[in-house]
């Protein structure tokens, strides 16, 4: 088995280095950002539960307790308050906005790197196929060929994964920019503040 994976690893060609240092990187970015969202996940529980943990941010669990503290520190005004919100959103969500946009680049540039490799294997098939005739013409196509094919591979297989957790991290991040409003609503109504 660990035989097989180093001779399709070799016959990869060069390209399958930065392939693996590009798969790392988006994995490792992907689920980074799945554990902080994780983290922030704030807990609204029932409806009904929202005006006791506004009144008593205690019974809150704990990150919307934090939250419920922040956003009433100090108030005067309905105005201070949903700066609160906007603060605590900024705070949560523009680093996840960041790394998102880097882990999409990451996510689509995998399949032109291996693009790249199938250019590289093709340009290796042609100049074994210009070389003449003969059973070493025949192994450099070959070699070509299995090189171009297995980059466009490796890229796809890098990518398709990749594609699903950034779904799951843009959809952990409107659950959380949901929270967000709905609480900043409920304060809103529960306080009664001008």
């Amino acid at each position: 088995m660990i035989q097989e994976i180093i001779s399709i690893w070799n016959s990869g060609g060069w390209v399958m280095v930065p392939l693996c240092l590009l798969a790392v990187l988006i994995y490792t970015t992907g689920f980074d950002l799945i554990l902080y969202l994780n983290q922030n996940k704030i807990d609204l529980g029932k409806n009904d539960q929202w005006k006791d943990w506004i009144h008593n941010p205690n019974l809150a669990p704990k990150q919307t307790k934090e939250v419920i503290r922040y956003s009433q520190e100090n108030i005067s005004s309905s105005k201070h308050l949903r700066n609160r919100f906007e603060e605590i959103h900024q705070n949560l969500i523009q680093d996840v906005d960041r790394k998102l946009i880097f882990l999409n680049t990451l996510v689509a540039s995998a399949p032109l790197m291996g693009l790249l490799g199938t250019v590289i294997g093709m340009l290796g098939t042609f100049s074994a196929i210009s070389a003449g005739g003969g059973s070493e013409t025949v192994d450099m196509v070959a070699a070509g060929i299995s090189e171009a094919l297995i980059t466009t591979q490796t890229g796809l297989f890098i990518a398709l994964p990749g594609i699903f957790l950034i779904l799951i991290v843009r959809r952990q991040k409107s659950a959380i920019e949901s929270s967000i409003m709905r609480l900043e609503s409920q304060s809103l109504t529960t306080l009664n503040i001008s």
